[in-house]
């Protein structure tokens, strides 16, 4: 079976380099009719230029696909909207959506300015809201839609200097959770990509060695299986860099339970921290309804 995507929209945002790039060429590759969304900015958002997507679109259409340009940003309703227009007023619909825009400005949490934390959660998470918004009833009118959002292995444990973008990317994680609840009656999956892999965004950060292992297209073919028919998981998170793809998961350990006849102190949990804190039997939920659930079966269990 070779999985295409024939008759298909899809918009990916941040398409002008990198792994966006890589993500509309192989969309476009096997068949989709793909809208290029780049500002065409430097690394943290500023300026802006077509020539970034419109090279993009060349490739596309050179290797026989169909592709259209679009220089909005993220960042507002108004812009995401327009993005959403471009795809309904040249193509007709929308059936995809690769949320993949980003912008660093990194600094230690002492030193960044206000203007430049919010300017990043404005791109990462604000610009996937809004765009997925715009794009949200389509999907619904029409009974089908794959959404792809993008976090980071910073969002998922951490990395100095990047309070910003690490608040934002796991901020995706839980809009993607909720999300893909709501959209299951219209048969929208909604998954995440964790990237590793070399761009203009991460090439300074590791040894030549490592960035010729961390090619882009590993990644895409991830996003690419997300954006398929095929693709019948929702609200997955999944790693990927290098050949290697592992999902990602928040558990919840199996907890230790006082009881509700108990006055609980500090001291107490002091105590048994660290059972508390183990995570040996841990598992998912598939929403909060059975994470407190959890709780209270422990409780009537204690």
């Amino acid at each position: 079976m070779t999985i295409r995507y024939d008759d298909r929209v899809a918009i990916v945002t941040g398409a002008g380099a990198g792994l966006g790039r890589c993500h509309a060429l192989l969309l476009g590759s096997r068949g989709a009719k793909v809208v290029v969304n780049d500002l065409g900015g430097a690394v943290d958002g500023t300026g802006g230029s077509s020539n970034a997507a419109d090279k993009v679109v060349e490739e596309i259409r050179a290797a026989g696909g169909e592709a259209v340009a679009n220089y909005d940003s993220v960042d507002t309703p108004e812009s995401a909207a327009n993005i959403v227009k471009t795809a309904t007023d040249a193509f007709g619909k929308v059936d995809i959506l690769v949320n993949n825009a980003g912008i660093l400005r990194d600094k230690s949490f002492a030193k960044v300015s206000m203007a430049d934390f919010e300017a990043v959660i404005r791109v990462h998470l604000m610009g996937s809201v809004y765009c997925t918004h715009a794009a949200w009833p389509i999907m619904g009118e029409n009974g089908y839609g794959r959404i792809v959002m993008t976090t980071s292995a910073s969002g998922l444990y951490g990395n100095f200097g990047q309070t910003n973008y690490a608040a934002a990317k796991l901020a995706l994680v839980g809009f993607m959770n909720a999300l893909k609840l709501e959209g299951q009656k219209n048969n929208i999956k909604i998954n995440t990509i964790a990237p590793v892999a070399t761009t203009r965004m991460t090439e300074s950060l590791m040894p030549d060695e490592a960035n010729k292992l961390l090619q882009p297209e590993f990644v895409s073919a991830m996003v690419a299986y997300f954006c398929s028919e095929q693709c019948e998981h929702t609200g997955d998170t999944v790693e990927a860099g290098a050949g290697h793809y592992a999902a990602v998961q928040i558990v919840e350990g199996a907890g230790v339970s006082f009881g509700t006849n108990t006055d609980v102190t500090p001291d107490m949990i002091h105590s048994r921290y660290a059972e508390i804190r183990d995570i040996g039997a841990a598992k998912p939920f598939v929403n909060s309804s059975d994470a407190v659930a959890k709780v209270l079966q422990a409780a009537t269990a204690g």
